[in-house]
Order: structure tokens, then C-alpha cells, then sequence
């Protein structure tokens, strides 16, 4: 589980594609604990660390104190995120699992992302930013003012939300520390809805299904 609260931002090192699926290097700093098998969300998907190790002092990464790790994505994940369309210098943000005894700053994070929303707009307020994203169709229940998701694998609340679209208020923290920087209008970004909303609708209609079935057959009518 992870909570939508960023770590750093890293950078794609390395990318091989096969054929069954892709597989990305990524260096950035400060993960001093990297582990084979260990979960880690790549701009809010949930992979798997492959191999990891210590980014040599003569390479081109982000910052000092650099390690690189390596995350395959199978044929699905490729098909459902914009991690293909990721090349050598881009921006992606990094989090690493919810420690049992972690404090828990943001939200539930599954690192399952639901779709992907594209950036309508973005306006400077102020210090801060406000981000316009698209609502995809079918996904608009799921979002709600005030309420929260997540982008790119960060944790945000929706400030005001439209019909077709939602804006988030971007802190000068969140906007340097992830990839936000880097985000133009039209691009995309991984969309993952909360996931207690997706809990209480199944909920509910388990509930009107379970009426529909205890539900007395009509009386007839006169003319039976």
C-alpha cells in the first residue's frame, strides 16, 4: 500500500522493450534501502524491483547519492498507463511502500491506476498552481469535491469539479518535488480514484441485488 505522498522524483535511465512487455531503469536519490522483489510505485503504478545498485559517479543521473533500480511492466500494465511512451531524461515519481509502522500522511494508494486523465489547463495563482485534468467517461461518480485521488501516484484533493473535468491547487513543494514541473496542457498523468468509493459502490449494489432477490413476486392482478 502506499499513501500518495512522493519521495522524490527520479529519472528514466534505461528502457528495453520485449516481447513480452517493458522494462524501464529508473535512477534517483535518497533510496537508501532498495531490496530485490520490493514494491515501489513508478509514477503511481505498483511495480516490482528487479535489480537495483549504485549509480556510478561519472553517470548522467539526478542529484548525488544515486541508485538505480530496474521495473518490468508486463504487456497489460503497457497497455493501461503511458509508461510506454516514457524515454531516456524523463521525469517519473517514485514512492516506496507504506512502512507497517509509517506515518500515514495522504490517502489509501493502491498503485492500481484506474485510467489516465489528460491536462485541460494549468494556471500560476499566487505561489501556487492550479492543474485542470479531464475526467474520463465512466469514472465521474468516482470523484467529488473535496474528495481525493491520485495523480501520477500523488495524493491530491479535488478543489472544484465540472461535469467533464477537476481542478487540484498545486503547493510549490508538491509542484518541485514531483514531475508536475515538467507537465505541459495535453499531457497525461495515471488517474487512481479512491479506492473506498469503488468499496462502497460495490457495496451498495450488493445491497440492491440482494432486495431485488428477497423481493415478494407481484400480487395478480383481478383479471388472473
Amino acid at each position: 500500500m502506499f499513501t500518495g505522498i512522493v519521495e522524490t522524483a527520479g529519472e528514466v535511465v534505461g528502457r528495453e522493450e520485449t516481447s513480452e512487455g517493458l522494462r524501464l531503469r529508473v535512477a534517483a536519490g535518497g533510496l537508501d534501502d532498495l531490496h530485490h522483489g520490493q514494491s515501489i510505485a513508478v509514477s503511481g503504478v505498483c511495480l516490482t524491483v528487479e535489480e537495483f545498485g549504485a549509480v556510478d559517479a561519472d553517470d548522467s543521473a539526478p542529484g548525488d547519492d544515486c541508485s538505480w533500480f530496474s521495473v518490468f511492466l508486463a504487456a497489460e500494465t503497457v497497455a493501461k498507463t503511458y509508461l510506454d511512451d516514457l524515454r531516456e531524461g524523463d521525469a517519473v515519481n517514485i514512492e516506496r511502500a507504506l512502512a507497517a509502522d509509517g506515518r500515514f500522511d495522504g490517502h489509501v494508494v493502491q498503485g492500481h491506476v484506474d485510467t489516465t486523465a489528460e491536462i485541460s489547463a494549468i494556471e500560476r495563482v499566487g505561489e501556487d498552481w492550479r492543474f485542470t485534468f479531464s475526467i474520463p467517461e465512466g469514472f465521474g461518480r468516482y470523484v467529488v469535491d473535496k474528495g481525493s485521488v491520485a495523480l501520477d501516484g500523488i495524493s491530491l484533493t479535488v478543489a472544484e469539479k465540472r461535469d467533464d473535468e477537476f481542478d487540484v491547487a498545486i503547493i510549490p513543494t508538491t509542484y518541485e518535488l514531483t514531475n508536475l514541473s515538467e507537465k505541459s496542457v495535453g499531457d497525461h498523468v495515471h488517474l487512481e480514484v479512491d479506492v473506498v468509493a469503488k468499496y462502497v459502490e460495490g457495496m451498495l449494489e450488493g445491497y440492491a441485488e440482494s432486495l431485488l432477490a428477497d423481493a415478494p413476486e407481484s400480487a395478480p392482478s383481478a383479471d388472473d
